[in-house]
């Protein structure tokens, strides 16, 4: 039976992805890092709509996705992000590669989607720069 785990991110950033070339290259070193194979992807596109200013990126892997959405009108700019997986992955790896934005809060939220629908302990890391 296939894993079925779903990693929600809620995270602010002081240094918010803002260019295509560089979310596609977040998404792919993310996806290598957690292990995992592209089938399609990344395709990134910037949003200037007001209010839901900011980038959006989606890759599909060959156990589902991971897509993102970076808020970057306010500061700290908003992220938020989802890996969906049939494959067994670091949830650590995955919230530590927000790093480079530099966040200041991150939380997540793991849900096990397997045979019953598992919401995990919301977990909340405060991360401060000294």
């Amino acid at each position: 039976m296939p894993e079925h785990k779903h990693l929600l991110i809620r995270a602010e950033v002081n240094k918010p992805i803002k260019e295509e070339k560089i979310l596609k290259k977040w998404l792919k070193d993310l996806v290598k890092k957690i292990d995992m194979k592209i089938i399609k992807g990344p395709y990134t596109a910037y949003v200037s709509k007001e209010g839901n200013r900011g980038i959006t990126g989606i890759v599909a892997i060959e156990t589902s996705h991971v897509a993102i959405h970076i808020w970057d009108e306010e500061s700290p700019a908003l992220v938020q992000f989802d890996v969906y997986s049939c494959a067994n992955f670091s949830t650590h790896e995955v919230i530590m590669h927000t790093a480079l934005m530099e966040p200041t809060k991150v939380e997540h939220l793991f849900i096990n989607r397997g045979k019953i629908f598992d919401i995990g302990n919301v977990n909340k890391w405060s991360i401060t720069k000294p």
